[in-house]
């Protein structure tokens, strides 16, 4: 996919009512699931998910504030922001200062619209921007939140690439907010756009499972779902804030050394970025993080969370998200991946002294390329670390060379009988 068609995907996906449970997630499942094909897991309002329970399902067709002419001050069919979400049903006839303990407004940002959620107490709000409030007289207001909120089920998509290995690299998207371009959607197209780029390789060492879930609850309840098998996940990544126009930002895991940290670490180093420590606060890095599961699964945005001025408000539009943008994110994931796959270990099977590569053909093996010179180097420092102790990255690493190059020369190298991969 190229950044025209995630951005495509962005804007398809933008208008719909996403919250924790409901008909705008299943609707966005199932659009992502025509690009990415998912098997959908329901999970009933009051099952129990380690320490969280399945709240109720929330629908919601319209809501309106309209003045004393029946005018629509405050309009959801304009923009689903201004509802909080899971929003109990509501119509009443009030003054704007019996109106005023329900609405939510941004006095910092006058002409934007706040994004407010209640999943866990119920409650009903609207939001809308101070300088709409600031036009308001003194009503009566009309007042209609056209909701349901009743059992149903929380859902959740999984898409899998498969690979030679049972062990697994997982991506997980949070897709429960509302109408934000930058969280949560880029990290979503992204994803997309991964999995299929994925599934055009010819052979794929680890199994790649995608994982597009509710926030927090999504995760828990996955994890509650798949407790027995977490052992088979290897790296992992959450995915979010991806397309806006800042630098990449990498959280590392709760282990804060696990391979995906040392990965990332790697191919960022050439790229504008930062790199933070984990902090058990943001995305659901926090939950597969949790002390009883420490999954090396680290969070991988641009802008952080909170650090923009459009986040969590409705300038976080489909205007915000660059194509470029969420290109760049794409293909630091494309070189974490190719580290992620070529990574291994390998013994050196004639240790004592430099085997004579000429006569096994292996410098003519690499030649007529300009990089000749660089890949018999390559070889040389394979050859010198390849002791069982050191991988591929700790050999790109030390050596500053790059790790396409490494990898090329331990394939030749294993090829002509000089290494065997160690497999610990």
């Amino acid at each position: 996919m190229t950044g025209e068609e995630m951005h495509a995907l962005v804007r398809r996906l933008y208008p719909l009512c996403r919250s924790i449970t409901g008909d705008g997630l299943r609707r966005t499942l199932e659009i992502i699931g025509e690009s990415a094909p998912l098997r959908l897991t329901e999970v009933p309002t009051g099952t129990k998910v380690l320490d969280w329970t399945i709240p109720r399902e929330w629908n919601i067709r319209d809501a309106s504030i309209k003045d004393p002419s029946g005018a629509r001050v405050v309009d959801f069919q304009e923009s689903n922001l201004h509802v909080v979400g899971y929003s109990v049903p509501v119509h009443a006839t009030l003054t704007l200062d019996e109106l005023r303990g329900h609405l939510h407004t941004l006095p910092d940002q006058p002409h934007l619209v706040p994004y407010r959620t209640s999943y866990y107490a119920e409650t009903w709000g609207f939001c809308l921007s101070q300088d709409t409030l600031d036009t308001m007289g003194e009503g009566p207001y009309e007042v209609r939140i056209d909701a349901t909120l009743a059992d149903g089920h929380l859902t959740y998509g999984e898409h899998v690439v498969p690979g030679e290995s049972a062990q697994e690299v997982l991506i997980s998207c949070h897709v429960c907010h509302p109408s934000l371009a930058n969280d949560n959607l880029a990290g979503v197209a992204v994803a997309v756009a991964l999995a299929r780029r994925l599934a055009e390789l010819p052979e794929r060492r680890y199994t790649y499972r995608f994982v597009f879930a509710p926030g927090t609850i999504g995760a828990i309840t996955w994890l509650a779902r798949n407790r027995e098998r977490t052992g088979l996940i290897s790296h992992g990544l959450t995915l979010a804030c991806a397309g806006d126009p800042g630098r990449l930002t990498y959280k590392r895991s709760r282990r804060g050394d696990a391979e995906i940290d040392q990965v990332l670490a790697y191919v960022l180093k050439d790229r504008p970025h930062t790199l933070l420590d984990f902090a058990p606060y943001g995305y659901d890095e926090r939950q597969y993080g949790s002390p009883g599961f420490n999954l090396p699964v680290g969070s991988l945005t641009r802008s952080t969370y909170g650090s923009y001025p459009e986040y969590h408000t409705s300038g976080d539009d489909p205007d915000l998200v660059r194509p470029e943008a969420m290109e760049d994110t794409l293909e630091t994931l494309w070189a974490a991946v190719q580290v992620l796959e070529g990574n291994r270990r390998y013994q050196n099977l004639s240790p004592y002294g430099e085997p004579q590569l000429g006569a096994r053909g292996l410098y003519g093996s690499l030649g007529g390329r300009s990089d000749t010179k660089e890949a018999q180097l390559a070889m040389l420092w394979v050859l010198n670390l390849s002791d069982t102790e050191h991988s591929l990255l700790d050999i790109a690493r030390r050596s500053t060379m790059p790790f396409a190059a490494l990898a090329d020369a331990a394939r030749s190298l294993q090829n002509a009988g000089l290494l065997k991969e160690w497999i610990s």
